[in-house]
Formats: structure tokens, sequence, C-alpha cells
């Protein structure tokens, strides 16, 4: 979960988000290094009144300055192009499950058992107990097993929604009449908060996402316990 003196992203919590924060940083540098070289010319530009008569008019130079970015943007789309396939590979998911944006609360099913299902709200300020985060806290958090391939299948039962947790690198819009995949895998047990990221309403902020990983033993004993009751 970010904290109030975050400015970079959020621990990776999953291989997904580790290969995004990579080619962020990896961008960074680049940017940052083209960002310095046209400073450094304009300073040139500004305070240098020398001036090279063979500059006026060089095709060398317009061949050079025109082929060099497109060799820079080659590099940086490799790697986006690798990590937009892997993000939509799908690794014959353990467990699926189906998230449905409502004005303003989530519904989860759990496709691969019968009648598990339940709806999730944000509990208000004054209910929260000590430790719980305002805003984003839910009184029916999602339980997954860690160390595991899951599947999340996304839609809306009125306007649009996007499910977003950052952590896990997760973003996929909830569109009415329509079903979106996402697939992810989660790193380690805890706690990964997230809110909706589209502009569903008024309270559209107020529609958060908390997932809860857990190991498959205990996983398996929330199940048998939550079909029981």
């Amino acid at each position: 979960m970010a904290n109030w003196t975050q400015f970079g992203l959020q621990d990776a919590s999953s291989p997904l988000m580790e290969e995004l924060i990579y080619f962020h940083d990896y961008t960074l540098i680049i940017l940052t290094l083209i960002t310095i070289l046209v400073f450094y010319g304009l300073a040139s530009l500004l305070f240098s009144t020398n001036t090279n008569r063979f500059f006026l008019e060089g095709q060398t130079l317009e061949t050079v300055w025109t082929i060099l970015p497109a060799i820079i943007l080659i590099f940086i789309a490799l790697p986006s192009l690798q990590l937009l396939y892997l993000m939509d590979e799908v690794n014959n998911p353990f467990l699926t499950i189906k998230a449905i944006g409502h004005q303003w609360y989530w519904s989860y099913e759990y496709a691969d058992y019968r009648e598990l299902e339940f709806d999730s709200y944000m509990i208000p300020t004054s209910d929260l107990i000590s430790g719980n985060p305002r805003l984003l806290e839910v009184d029916n958090r999602l339980i997954l097993p860690s160390q595991t391939p899951i599947r999340v299948l996304v839609s809306s039962s009125d306007v649009l929604h996007s499910w977003a947790v950052p952590s896990l690198g997760i973003k996929m819009d909830a569109v009415p009449g329509r079903l979106n995949q996402v697939n992810f895998f989660i790193s380690r047990p805890g706690l990964f908060y997230g809110q909706c990221s589209e502009i569903c309403g008024a309270n559209h902020s107020f529609m958060p996402i908390v997932i809860e990983a857990v190991n498959f033993s205990t996983f398996e004993n929330w199940i048998s316990t939550f079909l029981n009751e």
C-alpha cells in the first residue's frame, strides 16, 4: 500500500509487476539521457556565439538525427511488446474469479465453487477499527491463494468501472455486457489494496479492492468454512 512520503511505485508482489518496474526504470534512464542531451544542446545555442557554417545545411547531420531517434524507439518498443504479450498470456489458471462492478461496490464469484459469492463494500470511517486504512478497507476481502496462477473475469452491471491493484500490476476495465480477462500470480501472502480507477460516478473512489493472499492450506480451510456456513 502506498504511503504519504512515497514517490515511486509500490513494491512488486507479482512477477508481472516486477517486469513493469524494470521496464519503467529502463525507459526512465533513456528519457533522462535524452533530456540531458536536449538541454545541453539548448544551452549551447543560447550561450555560444560561434557558428559552424557546415551545419547550416548538412544532410549527414539530418540523417543522423532522424535515424538515431528511430533506433532509440526500437530499443523501447521491443521490451514493451514483450511485456504486453506477457500480460495477455494465459497459463492454465488454477482458480477463476468473476469480479462485477456496481455503483458503488464490487461483487465476487468463485467460478470453481458453487454458491461461493459475496459483495464487498467499503467500511465507513465511523466503523473502522485501529489499523485499518481509511477509504481502503472493505467488509469482505477477496481471499486468494499465493503462489498460484489466478484468472479474474471482470465485468460491470451498470457503468464503466476499473478493477485495479497497483502492487500486483493489475488494471482491467469493467465494461457492461463484456467480460475482460486478467491473469496474475501472487508471489507472497499479504494484503493488497486497490481502488476503482475509472470515473464511474460521484463515489467511484469509494469502491476499494482488498485482496488477502494466504497460503494454499489456509485458502482451503476458508473455502470449507465459507461453504459450511
